[in-house]
């Protein structure tokens, strides 16, 4: 069952791995067949194996630097994309319920809006005045209340963390409030 929660909650590296085994091999099959043209004789499709290697040892003599620059830019962003790729965790949007009997996984989305609708009935406002955010370590309340109504905001608090202990989130996010310094006219 960890098996299927870990690949519901982060999302896979197959992708990437695809396109650089793509790259790698026809570069490799490009020299293979220029090093099989040349071998029999033949002229080179597009470039001789040894007056590429040449060219390279000679940079940046002989190329524009805007070109070269260019080249330049989109091989570091490749090599950019393919690190990141490695090394950040790659977790989506979701996160874990407690529960032993199935793998349950839910959207943040969906967190985020049964805690709107908790915050939103806990401030006393309309739903418009209520935005949730969910992180995989936090979760930020933003409330504009409306004009001339007090707010309590330990209240707002203490109901959206009643709401995230009921639900049994992996990991449990913490909970914070902001309440903005201007209101709203209410209906």
């Amino acid at each position: 069952m960890e098996e299927i929660l870990k690949r519901e909650t982060h999302s896979s590296r197959a992708v990437a791995s695809i396109i650089a085994a793509v790259l790698v091999i026809a570069l490799c099959v490009y020299a293979l067949l220029e090093t099989a043209v040349r071998a029999v004789g033949q002229p080179p499709w597009l470039v001789d194996p040894q007056t590429a290697a040449e060219r390279a040892v000679a940079l940046p003599n002989g190329v524009q630097p805007l070109l070269l620059g260019v080249v330049g830019a989109v091989l570091v962003m490749a090599g950019l994309f393919f690190l990141l790729n490695a090394v950040l965790p790659g977790r989506r949007a979701r996160h874990r319920l407690r529960n032993n009997r199935a793998a349950v996984v839910v959207d943040d989305e969906v967190i985020a809006s049964a805690l709107a609708r908790r915050a939103r009935l806990a401030a006393n406002v309309s739903q418009e005045q209520v935005m949730v955010t969910v992180s995989r370590q936090r979760v930020e309340v933003n409330v504009r209340p409306t004009s001339g109504v007090s707010l309590r905001r330990d209240a707002v608090l203490a109901a959206v963390q009643d709401e995230l202990r009921d639900m049994g989130l992996s990991p449990t996010p913490e909970a914070r409030i902001n309440v903005a310094s201007t209101g709203v006219i209410g209906a």
